[in-house]
């Protein structure tokens, strides 16, 4: 039986923290895949925190070839006021992952919210990218915790 882990964090990361966050993140995966059996991922296509974990994920199928990443997308149009690169990551993502999933056509304003709820249910892990205590990462990591979802933030990880 499978195990599902999921995403959730910051659009923005300081330029410094990237490579400190993607260590730390392919440690905890490399940990879950090997010794807890994780095999499915899922994010959700944002800027920032998902699109590093989506390329942590492919770069582990290398050694971990029966893992799978999954895309729960908000919309058809999420990366509509994205930068270019960011649109370039973006439509790369795309392009390697096992499964795309939109949990709507268009865009409004729940959106988000719904993306995260699809993200959070069924899911066993909650890896998450957490600084602050507001916003929709913030909220995400509240609905895991109240869904009895183990939440891991490698914001706070030594």
């Amino acid at each position: 039986m499978s195990k599902i882990c999921s995403f959730t964090g910051h659009r923005e990361i300081p330029r410094d923290k990237y490579l400190e966050i993607s260590q730390k993140l392919e440690g905890v995966l490399r940990d879950l895949i090997a010794n807890e059996g994780f095999t499915d991922f899922r994010t959700g296509g944002a800027t920032g925190f998902d699109t590093v974990a989506a390329l942590c994920v492919a770069s582990l199928k290398k050694d971990y070839p029966n893992i799978k990443l999954h895309l729960i997308l908000p919309c058809r149009d999420q990366h509509k006021y994205f930068s270019n690169e960011s649109k370039h990551f973006y439509e790369y993502t795309k392009k390697i992952a096992d499964s795309i999933t939109y949990t709507q056509e268009k865009y409004h304003s729940s959106v988000m919210y719904i993306r995260n709820r699809v993200l959070v249910e069924g899911a066993d892990m909650c890896i998450a990218y957490l600084t602050s205590l507001s916003g929709g990462t913030y909220q995400t990591v509240n609905l895991a915790r109240k869904s009895k979802v183990k939440v891991i933030n490698v914001a706070t990880l030594k």
